[in-house]
């Protein structure tokens, strides 16, 4: 009889593992959830607020049809562009996916560069009442016609604590923040503290972040971007934009999307076009790992060539024992 080590691997208790892999753009966050779903018999889940979008698979650098053959993949690129899918949805979503991996006996490995993803999922989410549209409609008109510093500075006033938490250029948080206190009188973080329950508990998760060295990080996002041009991504952006989408929806403001608008348009050329989003992507890995480190200290920095090995490591400690190569005949 042929014995067969299977690539997984079984705990001395019952319950499945759950595996939170955050990091910047570009880290090696998917290529690592595809290598621990395979070796532990899991589920990918996405934890990426733009790579739940169906129409940018190309410019989202989602996983290929390839890899969502290999092992389960679940809450990408089933939003319509047109919709604006709020966290609290896939907060829902999210635990709702989370219960069936876990009635399966599947692992579960949550990815994403997501902060706000990760912090609902584990913390809860504050149960801050509909803002009434005339309300949102005003502060985004203030915000073009005014920009975010005025928009700031009021906060500041209204909301001081919500405002020293947030960076000055931060334009959805800021004006989510004041849309909040403008409508209900009170602060975001007072909600926040009344909100719903965490979907779960962050101390039965291995949870870590990768930390890639920069050089080789800004190479890599440099690189990735140019091989979306060459795989199409010119061609997805110009097929969202003849939809003629309101430009502030979420799905309009993905890395690359609104600088290649302006250049199908015919206001720049694509060399600029390129460089503004390699610009931008880097820009934000900066502001993805100082929101981690200030919002979810829990989570383990580890250097990609060393994730693996660091989750399987709390994986032991979670189980209280040593993690086993499964055999089967």
């Amino acid at each position: 009889m042929l014995i067969r080590v299977k690539p997984h691997y079984v705990k001395a208790v019952s319950e499945p593992e759950i595996i939170l892999i955050a990091g910047p753009t570009a880290s090696g966050k998917s290529a690592l959830a595809l290598e621990l779903a395979e070796k532990l018999r899991g589920v990918v889940i996405n934890a990426d607020s733009m790579q739940v979008y169906r129409d940018l698979r190309i410019i989202t650098a989602r996983p290929t049809a390839k890899d969502e053959a290999r092992v389960p993949h679940r809450l990408y690129g089933r939003i319509d562009a047109a919709e604006n899918y709020s966290v609290g949805r896939w907060r829902t979503d999210a635990a709702a996916t989370l219960e069936t991996t876990k009635r399966y006996g599947r692992a579960a490995i949550v990815v994403g560069g997501t902060g706000l993803y990760f912090n609902a999922l584990t913390r809860g989410l504050a149960a801050v009442p509909p803002i009434p549209d005339e309300i949102r409609e005003a502060v985004r008109a203030r915000l073009e016609s005014e920009g975010i510093n005025k928009l700031h500075t009021e906060l500041m006033q209204r909301d001081p604590a919500a405002a020293a938490r947030l960076m000055p250029g931060d334009r959805a948080r800021i004006t989510r923040a004041l849309e909040v206190v403008l409508a209900t009188g009170r602060s975001l973080l007072a909600w926040h503290e009344e909100g719903n329950a965490a979907s779960l508990d962050a101390a039965r998760a291995a949870k870590i972040f990768l930390t890639p060295d920069r050089d080789a990080l800004m190479q890599r996002i440099d690189v990735r971007f140019d091989e979306m041009i060459a795989s199409g991504a010119i061609e997805e952006v110009q097929a969202l934009a003849a939809r003629g989408l309101d430009p502030n929806l979420p799905a309009m403001k993905a890395h690359g999307v609104p600088w290649l608008i302006r250049h199908l348009g015919g206001e720049i050329g694509l060399e600029e076009a390129v460089e503004g989003a390699k610009r931008d992507t880097r820009q934000y890995t900066k502001r993805q790992a100082t929101w981690f480190r200030n919002q979810l200290p829990e989570f383990v920095w580890v250097e990609p060539e060393k994730a693996s090995a660091a989750v399987e490591e709390q994986l032991r400690g979670l189980a209280g024992g040593e993690l086993k190569s499964s055999v089967t005949s």
